[in-house]
């Protein structure tokens, strides 16, 4: 289990990632469609078979959405 100042810890560290990696975005909607793509990733895991379940997987996913928002909030200004 995560608690709050970790999970905060990862997204920081996956939104620095991704500002080594890419460009700001370049615009909101960009930043929307940026959104959008990892919030389909983490439907996509949520919406499986609870047997089928990667708690991993679903962690990663809302910690790279919680990066892009992040990223939204600061390059969209």
């Amino acid at each position: 289990m995560t608690d709050k100042i970790s999970a905060l810890r990862l997204i920081r560290e996956e939104h620095n990632r991704a500002i080594d990696k890419f460009p700001k975005f370049n615009n909101a909607h960009e930043g929307l469609a940026v959104i959008w793509e990892e919030f389909e990733e983490l439907k996509a895991e949520v919406f499986k078979k609870q047997s089928q379940y990667d708690i991993d997987r679903m962690r990663r996913e809302a910690i790279q959405l919680g990066a892009m928002a992040l990223r939204f909030i600061v390059d969209i200004t």
